[in-house]
């Protein structure tokens, strides 16, 4: 196998399972429920829980709650910050979810590689363009930036939302690579 067999470089006391309290196992097993598997970010959180809760939480709300970008708009952020980042975990995990919410296996492969040139809505060209900028030059955002996505059709909630999800996962890249964190081997095959 060519991927590292770790869920970390590191030697973290990562708890069996059964060792989890009861409200950790039972969202492991809605992981197992919903993807067939615990990811290994969960997994490398669930060693200090107070930072699993808080991490989870806010990755479900920024991944999953109310907001003007769908799903896939959310997992393509994602999948473009982590390119530019070069993080490994997450450009399979996320560039698996690309595939799954776009039903387009090309349209995944495309955004880890250069979501440039991809065929996009100019709605989602923004957003991504604005999502690289902040990724790559976060001191250059200035109004005009904002207003490119105002005049794609965002609202200022829409805004911030774009500006978390990039923020979030430039931080989790960082914590990727900084651990070795390896993803799940399942996502490397998931709807192509």
């Amino acid at each position: 196998m060519s991927q590292p067999d770790h869920v970390t470089a590191l030697d973290l006391p990562i708890p069996e399972r059964h060792q989890l309290p009861e409200d950790v196992q039972k969202y492991f097993g809605k992981c197992d429920e919903k993807l067939g598997m615990v990811p290994n970010v969960l997994k490398a959180y669930s060693q200090n829980l107070a930072q699993f809760e808080v991490f989870t939480r806010f990755y479900n709300e920024l991944m999953f709650g109310d907001s003007e970008l769908t799903p896939l708009e959310r997992e393509m952020i994602a999948v473009v910050v982590s390119s530019n980042n070069h993080c490994y975990y997450c450009l399979t995990a996320h560039g698996a979810a690309v595939r799954e919410y776009s039903e387009d296996p090309q349209l995944g492969e495309l955004m880890v590689m250069n979501y440039r040139v991809a065929e996009l809505e100019p709605r989602q060209r923004a957003m991504l363009d604005f999502a690289h900028k902040l990724t790559t030059s976060p001191a250059a955002i200035n109004e005009a930036d904002r207003q490119t996505l105002r005049d794609a059709g965002f609202s200022e909630r829409g805004i911030w939302d774009i500006a978390n999800i990039a923020g979030f996962y430039n931080m989790t890249n960082r914590v990727a690579s900084a651990v070795d964190m390896q993803p799940n081997p399942e996502y490397h095959s998931r709807f192509r």
